[in-house]
């Protein structure tokens, strides 16, 4: 019998089992880790002073723990002392009630776990433990070998089912794989039908090129003779101007000397290099200078700024004095996102009316600034078509199907000439960065409402 006081006295000898008795083999792993298991569950109900110094420190722990990091310590205390063991012994026979009972007796129920019975069995070492140790462990590995063969076979027809699939897939792949291939070489003869055909066009091409080279070839041949003829004429001209000029010194060195005939000489000489200068201008068809060197160099005249020196200036993105210097430079033009500014000022107004009250300020603007004014709309938020008398002054535009006004805002941009003053009047980031890569000003949209508000 054990101790079943929790009292911590020692088992007397009457009490203790034989010490022959024993296991004829060591425990089965399952048991094992049950014992541990169970052991660890239940010792930390017992008073420091009840345990082994070798299970002290593992007191503190969750059963978790004790189990995981006191495993070989409890199953040595379990097996070395005998009256540590009698009080788990106790522990688990409060806990297990007639499980317990029936092994210590010797007739544990046949529909117990045969793995809790060896346990049980080994802690509580009743007549015959061993014997019933080694069964219920035989039981349990009968029952584990029976589970694994089970989840063997399982598995087998699991595998057996993915490699049909496989095979499957295979096959389909497989037919999947020559389909492609078949229209990857057709795929390959238009190709190389086009290759060939592309190569011939470069052929003639390059034919073309090495043709417009020679007749290059030949016009500059032409026009350095024609300037080394030109050159030669000059330096011929410069030489009979030196001569006139040394003539007409000698002329002024003659009058002051009062020889009249030698400054009749000279304004003779100075009227032939006149009339012969007259004579190379009409043989070489000079044009009048119309021109001055002056005007090739690049700055800007009074009252005329570009787009980035107006951007320059310290006014604020929505001073609509900033719009007003934009809409100043030469020729500009004025392209607003209709939408995207009436649903910005007034959006709870219907459509019709945002329309009418936008183009009725940009008409104001167009007339005060001089500039050409465009107003785009997206076409499709319109329910049907649009009865509309454009305001004087301002162009209206809807985008066409399966064509955003965004799209439509960029092609205008992009018809404009290099260097023409465009502003677009959006706060959409995509506009708005699409058209200053395309060389425009974008605004936002709270500019031109704020400008607006003030007319």
């Amino acid at each position: 019998m054990v101790d079943t006081t929790g009292d911590g006295a020692e088992p007397s000898a009457g009490d203790e089992q034989p010490a022959a008795e024993g296991l004829d083999r060591p425990l089965a792993e399952r048991v094992r880790r049950r014992v541990v298991a169970l052991t660890g569950e239940v010792l930390g109900g017992l008073r420091p002073a009840e345990l082994p110094a070798a299970l002290r420190p593992y007191a503190r722990f969750t059963p978790q723990r004790r189990t995981k990091f006191g495993a070989n310590a409890m199953a040595a205390s379990l097996e070395s002392d005998a009256a540590f063991r009698s009080r788990i012994a106790a522990r688990l026979s409060e806990r297990f009630g007639e499980l317990a009972d029936s092994v210590e007796q010797g007739t544990p129920p046949p529909a117990a776990d045969p793995v809790d019975v060896a346990a049980l069995a080994y802690v509580l070492r009743p007549a015959g433990w061993s014997k019933l140790v080694t069964a219920a462990g035989e039981e349990a590995q009968r029952a584990q070998a029976e589970h694994e063969e089970d989840r063997t076979q399982r598995e087998l027809v699991r595998l057996r089912e993915e490699l049909e699939q496989a095979r499957t897939a295979a096959r389909a792949a497989t037919e999947r794989q020559r389909t492609e291939v078949e229209a990857a070489r057709k795929e390959t003869e238009a190709v190389r039908r086009k290759l060939r055909s592309a190569q011939s066009d470069v052929k003639r091409g390059e034919a073309a090129v090495r043709k417009l080279r020679e007749e290059l070839e030949a016009a500059r041949e032409s026009a350095a003779g024609e300037q080394a003829a030109a050159e030669s004429e000059a330096r011929r001209l410069r030489a009979r101007l030196a001569e006139a000029e040394s003539a007409l010194e000698s002329g002024r060195r003659a009058a002051r000397e009062g020889r009249s005939v030698e400054d009749m000489r000279v304004r003779l000489l100075l009227d032939t290099v006149l009339d012969a200068a007259r004579g190379l201008r009409r043989e070489l068809a000079l044009p009048p200078a119309e021109s001055r060197p002056a005007e090739t160099v690049d700055a800007i005249e009074p009252g005329r700024l570009s787009p980035k020196e107006v951007s320059a200036r310290a006014l604020a993105a929505t001073d609509p004095a900033l719009l007003d210097q934009l809409l100043e430079l030469p020729q500009a033009h004025l392209v607003v996102d209709g939408y995207n500014v009436t649903k910005s000022g007034y959006p709870s107004l219907p459509l019709e009316k945002q329309r009418l009250r936008l183009l009725g300020g940009l008409a104001g603007l167009a007339a005060q600034s001089g500039a050409e004014v465009t107003c785009v709309f997206d076409g499709a938020e319109l329910l049907a078509p649009v009865l509309l008398a454009p305001p004087r002054g301002v162009r209206v535009l809807f985008s066409k199907p399966r064509e955003t006004a965004d799209e439509l805002i960029r092609r205008l941009v992009r018809a404009e000439p290099p260097g023409r003053p465009v502003v677009v009047v959006s706060s959409d980031r995509e506009v708005a960065d699409g058209c200053a890569a395309a060389g425009a000003r974008p605004v936002a949209s709270a500019l031109l409402l704020n400008r607006l508000e003030r007319s």
